[in-house]
């Protein structure tokens, strides 16, 4: 349910600007499963089971097939990635890329700007086949996706963009700490990128967002007084609640309370709107807002931010063995020498393919926090159950231990569902659930 941007890469110019008008949210009913009915012979098990029962095997064989090929592409792109950097380095393209840059004056903030300007737009298209493969026609061929390819090549465009400018101004300020500091640029490295987060997630909303969504304020009725009235009962500062048009690329539901500082934006997509009941709405805003009251922003930037540490002293420790061993072959001077970058952006991704069931933990532990705080602010746990249900059409329903250690970054859609019916079972005095109509 979290609006992750996992991937900061992912062309106003180039995109289809389609006019619309305010959503209608589709009368949808909240339908509870016979066997998830409140009562006073309720049992936990037997109401998750009516739940996941909900799933067909036909689809539940779809979305397993989805996210078992998520793990081998995991694989593939960290394989991808290396063998970039290695025609970047053995080619010496880097190189002849540090080169050009060196002919712009005698800045060397500026040598690396120009740099990192040519390797991200390099980069971006020596990947660009598993780009498109994963992010175009994978989606496609499991109704996830809605674009056409122009419309999704213009969103392409409109990150590149966004990832030159970003890419470009933390790359040149990173390098000028390693210039500086020396041996322990590896630490002062993890204190500017956590910054740099930071404003990022300060940014994003208002600034980075609307790039690839228009974003309206929703019309007044019963989801936005009631999405209002959760706000104000949290302590969080929005005067408003937004929709943004992401079906224009996705069949996917989502929603996001984002910002600080004055840029605290609640937001919900019109999939959400549209396709689902106001119970469902209620209990993914209530998830939302927890990532917002519980301060998650800063605490995973924090968490993500030890995890860096340790990657930067990883590359610290590595780039000099690798230098040592093909720096002549390579003409890389130096880990302060900008075209050494693919190694540094090799042995960062092999820390964090080795790190991933760590850092897929953080998070999941992150999105359990919101799962509870959501599902005691909203109270609607069938709407909770239905929610997750949904996101089973991408998401493994019912994953094994290891498995759900290793690939989830969320809590698993069973176990998501079992958490619900264990708050109606303990709630279901107090607050009966909605009967069928």
């Amino acid at each position: 349910m979290h609006s992750k941007w996992q991937n900061v890469t992912a062309g106003i110019a180039l995109a289809i600007l389609v006019g619309f008008s305010l959503p209608v949210a589709a009368a949808v009913v909240l339908e509870i499963p016979d066997g998830a009915r409140a009562g006073q012979h309720f049992d936990v098990e037997t109401a998750t089971s009516a739940y996941i029962n909900l799933l067909s095997e036909e689809d539940r064989a779809r979305s397993d097939a989805y996210m078992e090929g998520g793990y081998w592409l995991q694989l593939w792109g960290f394989l991808y990635g290396l063998g970039v950097a290695w025609l970047l380095l053995g080619t010496r393209l880097s190189a002849r890329m540090r080169n050009f840059s060196e002919r712009f004056g005698r800045w060397r903030s500026l040598h690396t700007f120009i740099y990192s300007v040519q390797y991200i737009i390099v980069g971006t298209v020596l990947s660009f086949p598993l780009t498109v493969y994963q992010g175009f026609f994978r989606e496609h061929s499991y109704d996830l996706a809605t674009q056409t390819f122009g419309a999704w090549m213009g969103d392409q465009f409109t990150g590149l963009l966004v990832g030159i400018v970003l890419g470009s101004i933390i790359l040149t300020v990173i390098y000028a700490v390693i210039r500086k500091a020396g041996n322990n640029w590896w630490i002062w490295g993890t204190g500017v990128s956590v910054l740099f987060l930071m404003f990022v997630n300060f940014i994003a909303p208002v600034y980075i967002a609307p790039l690839f969504n228009d974003y309206k304020a929703l019309e007044e009725g019963p989801v936005r007084t009631s999405i209002m009235s959760m706000a104000r009962a949290n302590g969080i500062p929005a005067k408003d609640v937004y929709w943004f048009d992401a079906s224009r690329q996705t069949t996917r539901i989502s929603a996001n309370v984002s910002g600080a500082f004055g840029t605290t934006r609640i937001s919900l997509n019109d999939n959400l709107l549209n396709r689902t009941s106001p119970e469902e709405i209620e209990a993914v805003m209530g998830h939302e807002m927890g990532h917002y009251v519980l301060n998650h922003g800063m605490k995973l930037t924090i968490n993500f931010g030890l995890v860096l540490a340790f990657g930067f002293a990883f590359v610290a420790w590595g780039f000099n063995r690798a230098i040592t061993r093909w720096g002549v072959d390579w003409d890389v001077r130096g880990v302060g020498d900008t075209a050494g970058l693919p190694v540094f952006a090799a042995l960062l991704s092999v820390y964090f393919f080795v790190a991933t069931p760590i850092t897929n933990s953080i998070i999941r532990i992150h999105e359990a926090e919101a799962d509870n705080y959501g599902i005691n602010v909203s109270r609607q746990p069938d709407g909770f159950a239905r929610s997750a249900m949904r996101l089973s059409e991408y998401r493994k329903i019912s994953p094994g231990a290891l498995e759900r250690f290793i690939f989830y970054d969320h809590p698993s859609g069973r176990d998501r569902v079992y958490m619900s019916m264990l708050w109606k079972s303990e709630h279901q005095d107090s607050e009966p659930s909605i009967p069928n109509e």
